[in-house]
């Protein structure tokens, strides 16, 4: 009976490696998506060097995320790959809503000095 108690005492304080937080799959109890620490895992990164980029996880949280993406890899890779349609299309938004005043043509007329409306 020692036994048992002693191994719930352990498995209960086990933190969940990752929450959600207005939709978005956050690591442990930190501000810092899981989309940011698999991307960074996808593209090589090890559980130190991920730590280190992120340094409000604990390497702990760090392993606990990438066991988490291992474990559920089909189901969060298709919350990644709705988060990047997600983004694209708030970037668009974003980009229709704020064109931007000045473009490369633009700039690189000023710098030739072949526009017209560009007065040093």
């Amino acid at each position: 009976m020692l036994l048992y108690r002693i191994m719930a005492s352990i498995v209960g304080t086990i933190p969940k490696p990752v929450r959600i937080v207005e939709g978005v799959l956050r690591v442990g109890d930190s501000r810092v998506s899981l989309d940011s620490v698999v991307y960074a895992f996808n593209n090589g990164s090890d559980a130190a060097d991920i730590q280190y980029s992120f340094d409000s996880l604990s390497l702990a949280q760090v392993h606990a995320a990438i066991g988490y993406y291992l474990h559920n890899k089909d189901k969060v890779d298709e919350y990644l790959a709705k988060r990047e349609i997600e983004r694209e299309e708030l970037q668009r938004n974003h980009k229709a809503q704020f064109p931007s005043p000045v473009t490369r043509e633009m700039l690189l007329a000023r710098k030739n000095g072949t526009d017209r409306n560009w007065k040093k």
